[in-house]
């Protein structure tokens, strides 16, 4: 699987914004099939930091009402990666 399909984007929260302050951890949702090898092979090659773990969540869409109709949000996979002490990655910087 190519390193680019494997990251989609950050997931930023009030709660992943906490975990980045306190316990040196991002958040982000990963392609639903790639693994916690993969994943972590693609942040160090692209983000050039030492990734200390990964857990992985797959989160169920949520079903959700059109009108008069029933529909459902796909479901996705998230990934909470712990970097090593002193090393950051700044999705926002310009």
């Amino acid at each position: 699987m190519n390193i680019y399909s494997i990251i989609k984007k950050p997931h930023v929260t009030e709660k992943t914004s906490l975990g980045t302050e306190a316990a040196n951890t991002i958040t982000l949702v990963v392609d639903r099939d790639s693994n916690k090898i993969e994943i972590k092979k693609a942040i160090e090659s692209l983000f050039k930091v030492n990734v200390t773990s990964v857990r992985t969540v797959n989160v169920a869409g949520k079903v959700k009402r059109f009108g008069r109709n029933y529909g459902k949000r796909q479901n996705w996979k998230k990934a909470y990666i712990t970097l090593k002490e002193g090393q950051t990655v700044d999705f926002f910087e310009v």
